[in-house]
């Protein structure tokens, strides 16, 4: 049986649809998003994650809602008489006594402030920081790293130089040194101390926090400097800013979002780590402040304790996980 000419041209037009359908192309980026959107470890810390951010951004509403209060020279909150037995733990809810709605993670011994709103307040404060600092320090990383990979000669030396100097100095040594130099100015008022010490801390970790990502990036763009693309671009006169910002940086989208995602959960762990040690915040609610007033309370008083540890545990995971679950998903060579 002969096929007329219309069936043979129909059936080619869907043969040729089927085919174009199957090369359709996805770009590097979007395969990224698909297999993240297919990881179940990823969605699961970006759930985790987003809920976090939330009560950190609502930390305000959610205590006026609760009626509870995070510091005792809040004009509504009670005074530490009213809600502290005479040994100074709370006369309400834990360790002494039974849950209640009032208080659902208890109240601070010795002050008397509520265990939820500090904590959702200190949350908010950590990743305030954390985020501040992984901004700050991925800019000069990037800026550096790009122009110590596309220099040539005594440029790139000396960036060099600077990078692995930096990587060489002690970290909590720096904090120690550095700390007392920036807040010196703030004398007694507490407000001016506790912004002082708030932009003291950003500052110690953006100054000990960008050279990993400079030396990525100077790797990246020294391989990339070679290609094709990139020497055409300087054979046409492409100003070198454009060359940098234009054609290298999109082509290292990947490491940026990776070194960003594992940037965070370690600027989380170093605000609570330096704060626990007194180097931080010590006039702002933060993890690590109530890390630290908590420990001599173990033994009595666990709960005050664990929240803090529990909070910065699940923060930090789920960030290490979803960053591992970023860079394998950016990774050409990972087919999960």
């Amino acid at each position: 049986m002969t096929a007329n000419p219309g069936e043979l041209e129909a059936v080619g037009d869907a043969v040729g649809q089927s085919v174009s359908a199957e090369v359709t192309g996805r770009s590097p980026t979007r395969i990224a998003f698909d297999r993240l959107r297919k990881d179940k470890v990823a969605v699961g810390c970006a759930t985790i994650m987003l809920v976090m951010v939330v009560l950190a951004a609502l930390a305000p509403v959610i205590a006026g809602a609760l009626d509870i209060y995070y510091d005792i020279k809040d004009p509504a909150a009670p005074s530490p008489s009213e809600v502290l037995e005479f040994d100074g733990y709370p006369a309400i809810g834990p360790p002494l006594h039974p849950f209640t709605w009032e208080h659902p993670l208890g109240l601070a011994p010795k002050t008397g402030v509520d265990n939820l709103a500090y904590l959702l307040y200190g949350l908010r404060t950590s990743l305030i920081v954390a985020l501040a600092a992984t901004i700050f320090s991925t800019v000069i990383g990037l800026v550096i790293g790009l122009v110590a990979g596309f220099s040539r000669g005594w440029v790139d030396t000396v960036l060099s130089f600077i990078i692995d100097l930096f990587l060489s100095f002690p970290f909590l040594l720096g904090m120690l040194a550095l700390a007392p130099i920036l807040i010196s100015n703030a004398g007694n008022d507490l407000d001016k101390l506790a912004r002082a010490q708030f932009i003291a801390l950003i500052s110690i970790l953006v100054i000990f926090g960008w050279m990993g990502l400079a030396r990525l990036i100077r790797g990246q763009v020294l391989s990339l400097r070679e290609r094709e693309f990139i020497q055409a671009a300087e054979v046409i006169g492409v100003p070198t800013r454009r060359i940098l910002f234009k054609e290298l940086l999109p082509n290292m989208v990947a490491p940026i979002v990776v070194a960003i995602s594992l940037a965070l959960p370690g600027f989380v762990a170093a605000e609570a780590l330096l704060s626990f040690l007194g180097l931080g915040l010590t006039g702002t609610p933060s993890l690590g402040k109530m890390l630290a007033d908590a420990a001599p309370y173990y033994k009595d008083y666990a709960l005050y304790l664990w929240m803090p540890v529990a909070t910065i545990a699940t923060l930090t995971l789920a960030l290490n996980l979803l960053g591992d679950s970023i860079r394998d998903a950016f990774d050409p060579k990972t087919r999960r």
